[in-house]
């Protein structure tokens, strides 16, 4: 037995952790074996613990220490307190050792010559029978690892005596130790137990645990680890990379030291993959603590090898290896606690998504020929994938002359689309208007999973967003960012409603807001109302990680616009903002005025009512928004049903997108060919429409209870959308419609064919108007793209620097200037004068004298007429084209590196893992369910081997109560998927 044995107790200012400490002491007191002496060390002002009463007959000393001195370094103070041939016990404000504790880690020491260490159980202060920690271990690359941790005891370990490591609480350590063997204040509050464990191997002893020994602790004393996550994380991260570059050999020590930054930014990808955004700035933050810590490592190594006498091999039998890790991670594969949720896809989604690719190759036939398609606001694409990127980048656009500035975030959806068809991406437009109708079904099918779990009101969902008059208006006008918005916004829904459950989720709805939003800046007010008032409630409850995970919601969003936001704003025209992206044309919406605004309410974004005025004349197509009046009804009705809190929110969605309809059409921030063009009301729409189908299938899935009566009212409101999408439907192979097959290129071939040579030559083209103006522009390469296409210079109330406008002019009219050498300095080598196809006589004046005027000048070679106009080519040396300076090439390097780096970011979060699609599954699809509200039975899967037998199996659940959410807030008191993915 020990001569003496000192105990250390270390405790942190204030009134509970003087309570605690009191409490240590009385445990001390009641030893069976008492303590030589006790020296408490106060992490800031002792005069409390001072003061407290029964110290004397204990305690031999109190030492102050500042507020931020780690554990380690505590008991660093205290040492020179020890007297020789003591045994040092390692005790805390929060750790109350059991009547027997020090009897039986002498005991343990005595009996064990070998042992320099003895560990007692930790159990939870108020319940002995949680085990908190009993022994410690590490992996191949250093991560410390619990071997036992939160489990019940019952006696299961009791048998346990030999490991690598322990908790540093409540560890004795014998008097012959050396002094070099105490905890290692480089540590900073992690690990020490662990590297105490390996020093004591190192020097040809060993940690014994005595399970017998108990004491209770409690989770954040001073010799725990922090309690905020982040703090933790930086914590354990900074002891592992000391403890590598302490234990390493002293060659590998600088290639450890160098690849801490790497190692940085694989470990920061894995653990977004991983679902723990939180833990990358620690990450980081660590690896850089451990480079500069030159002083610590030093020393850390000094003292290992002023005290080793053994090898690293009598270590390895002891580390945990990866199977063992995996097993002792692994929370139950395939286990979802009896909440199982299952998509039920093939049982009826899949059919009717068929069945919506049948309609759209009938209504589509024409488009099964065509090479491209064009027509209203649809262009060609680049011949090219790396050039639909190029367009995606700050730099020198495509239109114009020297237009230097940011991209639209539209060209990077544009850029993705036409990725998905290499050979051609062009003909990915092709392919877009001919999967619409059953992208849009599969879309609208998904996003009712959210509001039902009934099948046939998922296939209603589906049907019903797919025959919105907004999306087939967009279709039949040749609107391409409108339709691919009406095919986003279901997949927002689906993942933004979901997203405080898990960083996946909100990783996957970060992308697909940023993807919308480019398709229709115009609902960014009502996208942002929205998450405000989400993040509201989140706060309410005080779901911070709900509220961290909403709160990236716009992250992605904010760095892709960010450029274009700076620009906007240096230009003075914020409102610009709201401008529709690509091609800017003159199509059939409804005015501001009154019969425009009972058009949006009847939620029809065009003046023709969706076709209903060619297809039944306009006395009668004022009757159409009656076919969509049953779903509105149904949608009314969502407030009164047992999951009104959802109800509401769908309906604030449905208000939120009429009043975004509504201000749209009175809004003009671009312009084509000097005429002012109002925003798209469609966006608006289909953002109510979104809102008015979600409260309507919540109606049916809760109110109409009786099967007939909901199946009689899902037929009356789908049928009546069927109806009132006829003509649209039927627009295509009438004739009605804007969309036509087109040329791959907007340019005559001559053109085509030399930009395949030399991409950077330009054309002017030349466009006279009815009012007697002249409209001018510059197009780069074989055609005029989609991604070319630009609201800095659509919004522009002022000509850009560098216009051609007066060149143009000054082409066509009698003065007398080298027009050829002048266009040819800016990189033009064509020039193409066009005719509108409505052209009244004083445009077809002006192309007569046009074509008179450049004929007579030097330097204009006449191509002849072509299917787009008349073509001259410039017959002098063409200049090269103005390039970006250094300046801008360094912004532009710079934007493209945070937008990656934050598209990267969300991309991993949102790529689905075992455990995350595990825990998801555990949870209900329906969102906002109300707590009485039974959920519907799983369908029994008939099988010829197992008949039914009338017997019911029921998953076991949880006999714990479930608390509910308060009103108005089920949503946001769902579960954490992420939280059950750490346990």
């Amino acid at each position: 037995m020990p001569a003496r044995v000192h105990a250390i107790a270390v405790v942190r200012t204030g009134e509970s952790a003087s309570a605690q400490l009191l409490h240590t002491l009385d445990a001390i007191r009641d030893q069976t074996t008492r303590p030589t002496a006790v020296t408490v060390v106060v992490l800031g002002d002792g005069s409390a613990v001072r003061a407290a009463s029964g110290l004397g007959d204990i305690v031999e000393s109190v030492i102050e220490a500042r507020p931020t001195t780690t554990y380690a370094e505590a008991v660093a103070l205290a040492g020179p307190r020890i007297a020789e041939g003591a045994a040092v016990w390692l005790l805390a404000q929060d750790t109350a050792p059991r009547r027997n504790a020090l009897q039986l880690l002498i005991g343990a020491l005595e009996r064990s010559p070998s042992a320099a260490i003895a560990a007692p159980k930790l159990v939870r202060q108020d319940d002995d029978r949680e085990i908190q920690s009993l022994g410690v271990s590490m992996t191949r690359f250093g991560r410390s690892v619990e071997l036992t941790a939160g489990e019940l005891d019952q006696g299961q370990h009791d048998a346990t005596e030999d490991a690598l490591g322990a908790d540093v609480r409540g560890m004795l350590i014998r008097a012959e130790a050396p002094a070099v063997l105490r905890p290692d204040v480089a540590l900073r509050g992690a690990d020490e137990g662990l590297d105490l464990g390996v020093r004591a191997r190192l020097g040809g002893a060993r940690v014994v645990l005595v399970p017998k020994a108990r004491v209770g602790v409690r989770p954040h004393g001073p010799a725990a680890l922090p309690r905020s996550a982040v703090s933790r994380a930086w914590a354990t991260r900074r002891a592992q990379l000391h403890r590598r570059l302490a234990y390493a050999p002293a060659l590998a020590v600088p290639l450890h030291w160098m690849s801490l930054l790497p190692l940085a930014l694989w470990r920061s990808i894995l653990h977004l993959i991983g679902k723990r955004p939180g833990d990358v700035a620690p990450e980081w933050g660590a690896a850089l603590a451990a480079m500069v810590a030159f002083g610590g490592v030093f020393r850390s190594r000094s003292a290992i090898r002023s005290f080793r006498r053994g090898s690293w091999a009598s270590i390895a039998p002891l580390r945990v290896t990866h199977d063992q890790l995996r097993q002792r991670l692994d929370d139950g594969h395939g286990s979802e606690r009896g909440a199982v949720s299952e998509l039920r896809f093939f049982g009826g989604g899949a059919w009717v998504v068929l069945g919506a690719l049948l309609v759209s190759l009938v209504v589509f036939v024409p488009m099964l020929a065509w090479p491209a398609i064009g027509g209203g606001g649809l262009l060609p694409m680049r011949d090219t994938v790396a050039a639909l990127w190029s367009d995606t980048a700050w730099g020198l656009r495509d239109l114009g002359l020297g237009v230097v500035g940011p991209a639209d975030p539209f060209t990077a959806v544009l850029a993705l689309l036409g990725s998905l068809w290499p050979g051609s991406p062009s003909y990915a437009l092709v392919l877009l208007w001919l999967l619409a109708l059953p992208l849009a079904v599969l879309g609208g099918w998904f996003a009712a999973t959210r509001v039902t779990d009934r099948s046939g009101l998922r296939i209603l969902g589906g049907v019903l967003w797919a025959l919105a008059p907004t999306f087939l208006d967009a279709l039949v006008q040749g609107r391409p960012a409108a339709v691919l918005l009406h095919l986003l916004l279901p997949w927002v829904f689906h993942s933004a409603s979901v997203a405080h459950r898990s960083w996946g989720a909100s990783g996957a709805a970060s992308l697909l807001i940023a993807a919308a939003l480019a398709c229709a800046p115009s609902l960014a007010p009502a996208l942002v109302l929205l998450w405000a008032v989400a993040l509201i409630f989140a706060f309410s409850l005080r779901r911070l990680r709900a509220a961290a995970r909403l709160a990236w919601l716009l992250v992605p969003t904010v760095i892709m616009f960010a450029p274009l936001i700076i620009w906007q704003i240096r230009q003075g025209d914020p409102w610009a903002l709201l401008a529709d992206p690509a091609v800017v044309r003159v199509l059939d919406q409804v005015g501001a005025d009154a019969a425009g605004r009972a058009a949006i309410a009847g939620g029809f974004p065009t003046a023709d009512l969706a076709g209903w005025e060619w297809f039944i004349g306009a006395e009668m197509a004022v009757w159409a928004p009656l076919l969509l009046a049953p779903v509105a009804v149904l949608a009314l009705a969502s407030a009164l049903s047992p999951r009104w809190r959802a109800g509401y929110a769908l309906l604030l969605v449905a208000v939120l997108g009429t009043a975004t309809a509504m201000i749209s059409i009175g809004v003009v921030v671009s312009f084509v060919h000097g005429s002012g063009v109002a925003l798209w009301p469609g966006s608006g729409l289909s953002l109510a429409w979104l809102g008015v189908v979600g409260a309507a299938l919540i109606t049916l899935d809760t109110v109409v209870a009786l099967a007939p009566l909901r199946i009689g009212a899902a037929l009356v409101a789908g049928l009546g959308v069927a109806a009132c999408a006829l003509p649209a439907l039927l627009a295509v192979n009438t004739g009605h419609s804007e969309v036509r097959n087109a040329s791959p290129s907007t340019l005559p071939a001559l053109v085509a064919a030399q930009a395949t040579s030399e991409p950077d030559r330009a054309t002017l083209v030349i466009t006279p108007q009815n009012d007697g103006s002249l409209a001018a522009q510059v197009i780069w390469g074989a055609s005029a793209t989609l991604g070319a296409q630009t609201t800095m210079l659509s919004t522009a109330t002022q000509p850009p620097a560098g216009s051609v406008a007066q060149d143009a002019v000054d082409l066509v009219s009698a003065r007398d200037f080298d027009a050829a050498a002048a266009l040819a300095e800016e990189a033009i080598s064509f020039v193409l004068l066009e005719q509108e196809p409505g052209a009244n006589d004083i445009a077809h004046g002006m192309h007569d004298d046009a074509v008179e005027a450049i004929d007579e000048r030097t330097g204009f070679v006449k191509a002849g007429e072509t299917a787009h106009g008349v073509l001259w080519s410039i017959d002098v040396p063409i200049a090269e084209r103005t390039r970006a300076d250094a300046t801008q090439q360094s912004i532009a390097r710079v934007v493209g590196i945070a937008q990656i780096i934050v598209v990267f970011a969300a991309l991993l979060l949102a790529i689905p893992t075992r455990a995350s699609r595990r825990a998801a599954r555990a949870q209900s699809r329906v969102v906002g369910r109300a707590p009485d509200e039974p959920p519907l039975p799983p369908r029994r899967r008939w099988r010829e081997e197992e008949p039914y037998t009338g017997q019911v199996t029921v998953a076991p659940q949880s006999s714990a109560p479930q608390p509910s959410a308060p009103d108005g807030a089920a949503a946001l008191a769902e579960p954490d998927i992420d939280a059950e993915e750490r346990r």
